[in-house]
């Protein structure tokens, strides 16, 4: 799908779109409000970008994620709950206008550096992490257990009713795509919105997998201390 030149961006606090997440948002806000029902009537998609902290005024992070509106459903009230499904990493270059809601030129990014024997020994390493990270804490994220469903129904298989840690690491070698591997473990196991925008702001494979791979480690350190003090 092609995306067009110019994009409505929707820019919040502490919220990152990752290609192929599936995020909801509540759209109550005036001027989201009128955005959304623009972007119902036209192409379905608008950006979502992380506010640069620090600001105050509300200034864009300048790599945001690409969304498609896949479901929305309009409350009495005027405000509306809707599925937001991450097409891909853009960047946000000219401001067309500001009001009532930003628009913003685009550029789509597409990830860089994908054939590298590297790249599978670092996709290695973030398994192992991954692994550690999971029987630190003892229960499997609500959102990766919704990706997985959408990966099992790809494979042509189904999930078991008690989805284990060997299930998830099997899931998670099947998809044999770093790129997303990367982004979905980002998305999901990692907590501050910083460590996220820093992934998804990495284009290069190689640099995504080594950001994450620090990230996870020092998670993995934090709960340690957390559990021995």
């Amino acid at each position: 799908m092609e995306p067009p030149l110019e994009i409505p961006v929707m820019t919040l606090a502490n919220v990152i779109l990752f290609p192929q997440a599936m995020l909801p948002l509540y759209i109550f806000e005036p001027r989201y409000r009128r955005m959304l029902d623009d972007v119902l009537h036209s192409h379905r998609m608008f950006a979502l970008a992380l506010k640069k902290p620090g600001r105050t005024r509300e200034v864009p992070s300048q790599v945001a994620g690409l969304g498609l509106i896949r479901a929305a459903v309009t409350n009495k009230d005027g405000t509306s709950h809707l599925i937001l499904q991450g097409l891909t990493r853009v960047e946000l270059t000219a401001t067309v206008r500001s009001k009532p809601y930003r628009i913003h030129r685009i550029r789509p990014l597409a990830t860089t550096g994908h054939d590298s024997v590297v790249v599978d020994a670092l996709t290695a390493k973030v398994l192992d992490l991954v692994e550690e990270r999971f029987e630190q804490c003892f229960y499997l994220p609500v959102h990766l257990l919704k990706q997985l469903d959408k990966i099992s129904e790809s494979l042509g298989k189904a999930l078991p009713g008690e989805v284990s840690l060997k299930h998830v690491l099997r899931y998670l070698t099947k998809l044999d795509n770093p790129d997303y591997l990367a982004d979905l473990v980002s998305c999901t196991l990692l907590p501050g919105a910083d460590q996220r925008q820093t992934i998804l702001e990495a284009v290069h494979l190689e640099t995504r997998l080594k950001h994450l791979i620090h990230f996870l480690i020092a998670e993995i350190r934090r709960t340690k201390n957390d559990q021995d003090s």
